[in-house]
């Protein structure tokens, strides 16, 4: 039996290789995804490592919110600590830290990096004139406000060099500073695309602290004492609160775990994407050993008349499925790992820089690539194997094939229209609940398996809606439909693999649509502001940033937004200081009870979600403790319906401003004369003093950064789900390829008859094309009910949500399914149309 089953699989080469290609790209996909994930998470986590090389203690201040009671108090560290630190038995130096947002604009004035990966520290030199941390490439150290230092990354990027002047911002104001330094840096941050800019330590702490305050202060240790008993050391001259010691092991370590986790959630997003592959390679694979079982029948008969046993026929197909799997698992790990280094080459090209390391392929990953391409590939075969084991021989040997009961029939249908149903209802209830995820996507599974199941079912009627249109391609269009319907099961397999595919592809496409719809909705009625300037990367403004756009002749009004933490009751709440005397004029708030009034004299109003949950309502008296500790009471004015943009505690800033330590905005909202116009536009740009690193959007600015957030969702999405399509359309062909294999002797019957060879071409392709709109109307019906069911949930948390069909991109997924079918029949109609009709006549 064993070589029996190794004979059948050399004989079968050209029929298992789209098999062996859709388990191969699925099984590609899961290495690939592991591959590029260990590769560059070891490449980070090696380039964190070398960011504390000159780090064995670390001291760190931290929240004394538990311990003083005052909410958002941070104890700093200051040169005090640092000389004592520096003093300890065991410590060689000590060196401390500030860092902050740092925008470096590029010789065309535009920020160079995202924003959110631009930072600043402090070059701070030893005895030697020297920091460790930095090596400087060029020049001098920083000295004075004047001056910095910049990564030898950023500047090679920028084109910049010694004595340059250049353009940077780290609260809103534009600083053009001297470039004095270049210097290479292992900081992880740097490594993966942003930029670091350094100051003298004087100049950082004014800029990113207070002045003599540090965020961190780094201890080396002398030689011969260990971390640990640095930290012992260290512990002894620490203040009582607001600071703590920590080995720079465990700070690599913390760091190393960080940077897995976030690989992990890359991992699993992409490892689902493979399972969804290799869920549609499933049923390419069934179909596939159905079809070469059922060309065998006469074979597998004979073999149990010799002696052999129903295990011993259901063992050799499952062994035909082992090493098919095998030698799709063994290619598919090898595409994998070419496909991770493409990856990372990839991220490189697109300005994501990974740091260099070596290409990292786990033992694990080996394993589990070769596991999944067998265990898949066994799966899917094992029941074709069990059913030709069932074939009675005298059967088989008399050519009477078994064709499936009505009984089989009916228990099929019963079983599909009981988990379609349980799974309609699951998603239909679950729109009606406040957190319905989890019965919704058990819902979905057992709805798209019932669907499944019932697509034999389906199948007939649904062709033959298509038959009108068939009838105008005359006979090959008629024969075309009846071979679609000839083996409902078969055809069912067939378009489920690209059914699957559509019904993502449009469910996601549904929900991006109306989300951004909601989105866009939600800003337009809220805002009456022309204008909302704020910090790249959302890192706070200064306050002279407002002051200088109110002075403006061409505004109107003007509210910066400021938050603050505070103790009301028992919890923490953050407040939202406003321009009272505008922000009326400038938002456009939907008032429950109360209203918005001026905010003056300790008023506040409060959204519904925190009015509901504390028992607040208008005339509530809040007590509260501001940020620096002092106390007041607030009186609620107004309950209204807050949302993303809009939410929270609002009051007056000069009731809030006098409680802040540092007082900094995290947004400008702004109204002028003109409106929202180019010109106005441009003269806040050049008010500002055309600074990169403060963005002026207007509504349409804001709606078209949503667009692209959610384009960038979707194509990526698209991406990853053009997996499954490829392998549906692999399933398509392989299904044509063997039908026409399989219908041998008919097609030779159709071409003695009269059928010329263009005919057959033509019956081919409409087969494949009935097939594939099949699919494609499953799919993107299904996705239109999930995209539905979906957005019912988020509704919730969005009042503006809107459902939005996109009859566009729906038409474009359709015909999508069309080139699908067209493509997909081309082998496989030319090989059809090439068969000599007198030995396709003559095969059995």
């Amino acid at each position: 039996m064993f070589r029996t089953a190794l004979r059948n699989v050399l004989a079968h080469k050209a029929r298992l290789l789209m098999t062996v290609l859709a388990v191969m790209l699925g099984v590609a996909f899961v290495s690939g995804t592991l591959v590029f994930t260990s590769t560059i998470s070891d490449a980070f986590q090696s380039s964190s490592q070398k960011g504390y090389d000159n780090v064995d203690v670390a001291i760190q201040p931290h929240s004394s919110d538990k311990e003083t009671g005052r909410p958002g108090a941070a104890s700093k560290l200051d040169q005090k600590l640092l000389d004592k630190a520096a003093a300890v038995p065991g410590a060689a130096s000590a060196t401390g830290s500030v860092s902050g947002f740092t925008a470096v604009a590029d010789k065309s004035g535009k920020l160079i990096g995202d924003g959110f990966s631009t930072r600043g520290g402090n070059y701070s030199p030893a005895k030697d004139g020297k920091d460790a941390r930095y090596p400087l490439r060029d020049g001098v150290a920083p000295q004075g406000a004047h001056q910095f230092a910049l990564d030898v990354h950023t500047a090679r990027k920028a084109g910049y060099k010694v004595g340059d002047t250049v353009r940077l911002s780290v609260d809103g104001p534009v600083r053009e500073t001297r470039l004095t330094g270049i210097f290479s840096t292992d900081d992880g941050t740097v490594a993966a695309g942003g930029s670091l800019a350094l100051f003298d330590t004087a100049t950082a702490q004014k800029l990113f602290a207070a002045p003599g305050q540090f965020d961190e202060i780094d201890v080396k240790a002398a030689a011969g004492t260990s971390q640990s008993a640095l930290k012992d050391a260290v512990d002894k001259v620490l203040p009582k609160d607001g600071a703590e010691a920590t080995t720079g092991k465990k700070l690599a370590d913390d760091q190393a775990e960080q940077i897995a986790k976030g690989m992990d959630g890359m991992k699993t997003g992409l490892l689902a994407f493979a399972g969804i592959a290799l869920f549609v390679g499933i049923f390419i694979i069934a179909n596939t050993f159905t079809m070469l079982v059922a060309q065998r029948t006469k074979e597998l008969a004979l073999m149990r008349a010799v002696g052999a046993s129903r295990r011993q026929v259901t063992r050799s197909v499952l062994l035909e499925a082992f090493v098919v799997g095998a030698i799709a698992g063994v290619a598919g790990l090898a595409a994998g790992i070419g496909i991770g280094a493409g990856l990372r080459t990839l991220m490189n090209g697109t300005g994501a820089t990974v740091p260099d390391g070596p290409l990292v392929v786990a033992p694990s990953t080996i394993v589990l690539s070769l596991l999944v391409g067998i265990v898949v590939t066994v799966l899917a075969a094992w029941l074709p194997g069990r059913r030709a084991a069932k074939i009675p021989p005298v059967a088989a040997m008399n050519s009477v094939h078994a064709t499936a009961t009505t009984k089989s029939l009916v228990v099929r249908n019963s079983l599909g229209a009981v988990l379609a149903g349980a799974g309609a209802a699951g998603v239909l209830v679950a729109t009606g609940m406040d957190d319905g995820k989890a019965l919704m996507g058990l819902g979905a599974v057992l709805l798209l398996i019932g669907v499944f199941v019932l697509t034999p079912l389906l199948s007939r009627p649904l062709i033959a809606l298509a038959a009108p249109v068939l009838r105008m391609f005359g006979m090959p269009g008629k024969l075309a439909r009846q071979n679609a319907v000839r083996n409902p099961r078969r055809t069912a397999a067939t378009a489920s693999a690209l059914m699957v595919g559509l019904t993502l592809i449009t469910g996601l496409t549904v929900i991006a649509g109306s989300v951004q719809k909601g989105i866009d909705k939600m800003a337009t009625a809220s805002l009456k502001a022309d204008y909302v300037v704020s910090m790249a990367g959302m890192t706070p403004l200064s306050p002279d940033v407002a002051k200088k756009i109110s002075g403006l002749d061409e505004v109107t009004a003007s509210s910066p937004l400021r938050n603050s933490p505070a103790r009301i009751g028992s919890g923490t709440q953050y407040l939202t200081g406003v321009n009272g005397k505008d922000f009326g004029k400038l938002t456009q708030l939907d008032f429950a009870k109360g209203s918005l009034g001026d905010l003056r004299g300790g008023g506040a109003v409060v959204d519904d979600s925190i009015a509901k949950e504390k028992g607040w309502k208008v005339g509530s008296r809040l007590p509260v403790t501001f940020e620096d500790g002092k106390k007041g009471t607030l009186t609620v004015s107004g309950v209204y319906t807050g949302n993303q943009m809009i939410k929270g505690i609002i009051l007056d800033n000069s009731v809030l401003a006098p409680h802040q330590k540092q007082i900094t905005d995290m947004q400008v909202m702004v109204k002028t004369k003109d409106g929202a116009t180019d010109a106005s536009k441009d003269s806040l740009v050049k008010a500002l003093g055309k600074n990169p690193a403060i963005s002026v959007s207007d509504k349409k600015d804001v709606s078209d950064d949503i667009a692209k957030m959610f384009n960038l969702m979707l194509n990526m999405l698209y991406g990853l789900l053009a997996m499954a399509v490829i392998v549906a359309v692999l399933g398509v062909i392989n299904t044509l390829a063997m039908s026409v294999f399989e219908r041998s002797q008919e097609i030779g019957m159709l071409r003695a008859i009269g059928l010329d060879r263009r005919g057959i071409k033509r019956m081919v392709r409409l087969e494949s094309l009935v097939i594939s709109m099949f699919g494609g109307v499953l799919g993107i019906g299904l996705g239109v009910f999930f995209g539905w069911a979906a957005g019912e949930l988020i509704g919730g948390s969005l009042a503006t949500y809107e459902l939005v069909l996109p009859w566009g991109r729906m038409g474009l997924f359709l015909a999508l399914a069309a080139v699908v079918g067209v493509l997909a029949a081309l082998w496989p109609a030319r090989r059809a149309a090439r068969l000599n009709m007198l030995e396709a006549i003559k095969a059995e």
